[in-house]
């Protein structure tokens, strides 16, 4: 190693040849200035937006088209099903015999009386002059008479004009007392929504607010009603499926407490995809009603609030 130099003899002359200063070395282009202010605009904005922008709290829930004025008849007494002079969608005027019941026990007595009474005319024919055969004839008559009311009474009646929906019984079935028979839809009805939303909700909802409707099997097509009526009570599961009716009170499973609002359809009918369709009564929706809004800058930071409240 010895006469070798450690260093290489044109670094070394390089070295004594510059008598410059080196320069500072710069690392950072020219565009890093614009993305500082491009940085700082967008932080800006961020700030504006969260001291402007809202966020918006919505109160959902189930909601059931109905027909208005719809009529679901009952069984007034227990009995069984004679008759059903009627059918779905047939239009029938007030007064008019929907369905037949016959009590086993008053049925049984009016063929007993009908037998008795053909047994005392045979009687009455063969001697006229049979007094005894002449005013048992006419009792029995009276009390045949009185048997055969007694099971016209049992016959429902249409209470108003109106078309028949949803017939649920048959000839031959017996039936219990308040057991819904078929439903009774007046003329020309207009088609009703009514809505089920969180009972805390209830001091934000009131008629004229607007409600975001969409009708189940028809996701993302959404519609605007107006509120008509909001309940004044908060009702829970046994009270909402009350109001619902027989026929849908187990179609739909509750939990909490509730409000019911009312909303009435704009038409009979509603498009999809360029096509006409028409509202069935129970034909189940979801819906939306706005309750609140509030800063986003509030959202993110609580404690505002309270700050703000103490200023006012």
């Amino acid at each position: 190693m010895q006469g070798k130099k450690l260093y290489r003899q044109e670094a070394l002359d390089h070295y004594t040849s510059v008598r410059e200063e080196g320069d500072i070395l710069h690392i950072a282009p020219t565009w890093t200035q614009w993305m500082y202010w491009l940085l700082l605009g967008v932080m800006g904005t961020g700030v504006l937006y969260c001291v402007v922008g809202t966020v918006d709290e919505y109160a959902s829930g189930p909601a059931v088209v109905q027909m208005d004025g719809k009529l679901d008849l009952t069984s007034h007494e227990a009995g069984l099903v004679s008759k059903v002079t009627v059918r779905h969608g047939q239009r029938v005027r007030a007064g008019q015999e929907l369905v037949t019941l016959v009590s086993v026990d008053e049925a049984a007595t009016l063929e007993r009386l009908r037998h008795e009474f053909e047994l005392q005319l045979v009687r009455y024919l063969r001697e006229p002059s049979d007094g005894a055969a002449r005013q048992a004839l006419t009792s029995l008559r009276a009390e045949q008479e009185l048997a055969e009311a007694r099971l016209e009474a049992r016959a429902l009646r249409a209470p108003s004009d109106g078309i028949v929906m949803d017939v649920r019984v048959q000839p031959g079935q017996y039936l219990t007392a308040g057991v819904s028979v078929l439903s009774l839809v007046p003329d020309n009805a207009s088609p009703l929504l009514v809505a089920f939303l969180p009972g805390q909700y209830r001091p934000y909802l009131r008629p004229g607010s607007p409600l975001r409707l969409e009708m189940e099997g028809f996701r993302y097509e959404y519609r605007e009603v107006t509120v008509e009526q909001v309940g004044d009570q908060i009702i829970g599961p046994n009270e909402v499926r009350r109001a619902l009716g027989p026929g849908l009170g187990d179609a739909f499973e509750f939990k909490g407490a509730f409000i019911l609002v009312r909303a009435r359809l704009p038409a009979q009918s509603f498009q999809s995809d360029g096509l006409p369709y028409d509202y069935f009564d129970g034909m189940p929706a979801r819906v939306e009603a706005r309750v609140r809004s509030e800063s986003i800058l509030m959202t993110l930071l609580p404690a505002l609030k309270g700050l703000f409240r103490h200023e006012r």
